[in-house]
């Protein structure tokens, strides 16, 4: 077996934990090759680029949150190499492992002893005019927005060639049923169990109340057309890819055949860590009398 290793590099923990956990899997005659920043910091002797870690190793192991997990993950699902997030903070929807938890974990991934869950992804594709300027895969979700500058936007919204409506927002995200508790979340969008094939449509600070999210079929393609005249209007994907929009740009929307592998914890479903993160049951405190 072989595994790669890949980390948010701008914090100290993951070097130590690389080391050590390099040295148990290198006595249990498992090979390890470690993202290059990370390995240079540790003298690792198998360090190679990033982005060539998913093509090589069997299984991947990511410490940090969620933003590391999304990043590796549009590497990773080119090459349906599975993922498993290690958090290094509080748990994440994607990273669900905790550092006490990782040698259990190891030792259940050395031995086969481990279920995948494969996460829904969507293909964004800019046309701009008869030209397809770029097309970019997300597992979380795709959102177009405004600048700093507090005006409303126009987005009218299409689906399979059908107008819907047009939004007057800041706003709009497209996410996926992993992406429901990101940024959708946030602004009022519903809660999706990651196994549920849709679509969330959700409005950002809509200027017509009657404007709310909308859950659709993910086999669905979803057009969102920029009307607006402001300058500013950006397309940003995952949170981590920015794209500046142009009036007359068209947004299509819809599933792709990939999806991400995602190694599941055995220590915890998706409602335990939907209860943790978001703190459901628990009390904020109490007034006295």
């Amino acid at each position: 077996m072989i595994i790669g290793i890949i980390a948010k590099n701008n914090i100290e923990e993951p070097f130590e934990i690389t080391k050590k956990l390099s040295n148990w899997l290198k006595e249990r005659g498992v090979e390890v090759y470690v993202e290059k920043e990370l390995g240079k910091k540790i003298r690792h002797p198998n360090s190679i680029d990033r982005t060539d870690i998913p093509k090589l190793v069997d299984v991947i192991l990511v410490f940090g949150g969620d933003g590391t997990f999304l990043g590796v993950a549009r590497e990773a699902c080119k090459y349906g190499t599975p993922i498993l997030g290690i958090n290094l903070g509080g748990l994440g929807f994607l990273t669900e492992v905790t550092v006490e938890e990782l040698y259990p974990m190891m030792e259940r991934i050395i031995d086969g002893d481990y279920e995948v869950e494969d996460r829904q992804m969507l293909i964004t594709s800019i046309r701009r005019g008869k030209k397809n300027i770029g097309k970019y895969e997300v597992l979380n979700d795709v959102v177009i927005n405004k600048g700093a500058v507090a005006r409303i936007i126009d987005l009218p919204i299409y689906i399979e060639d059908s107008h819907v409506t047009t939004y007057r927002a800041d706003g709009i995200i497209l996410s996926t049923p992993t992406g429901s508790t990101a940024y959708s979340l946030s602004a009022g969008g519903p809660i999706v169990h990651p196994k549920i094939p849709v679509t969330i449509i959700t409005p950002i600070c809509p200027h017509t109340l009657t404007n709310r999210p909308l859950v659709v079929s993910s086999k669905m393609k979803v057009e969102i057309k920029v009307t607006t005249q402001e300058p500013d209007t950006y397309l940003t994907l995952d949170g981590q890819i920015g794209v500046r929009l142009k009036t007359g740009d068209v947004i299509e929307v819809k599933r792709t055949d990939t999806s991400v592998k995602l190694i599941k914890s055995p220590f915890r479903d998706f409602f335990t860590i939907l209860k943790t993160k978001l703190m459901w049951g628990e009390r904020y405190g109490k007034i006295d009398g």
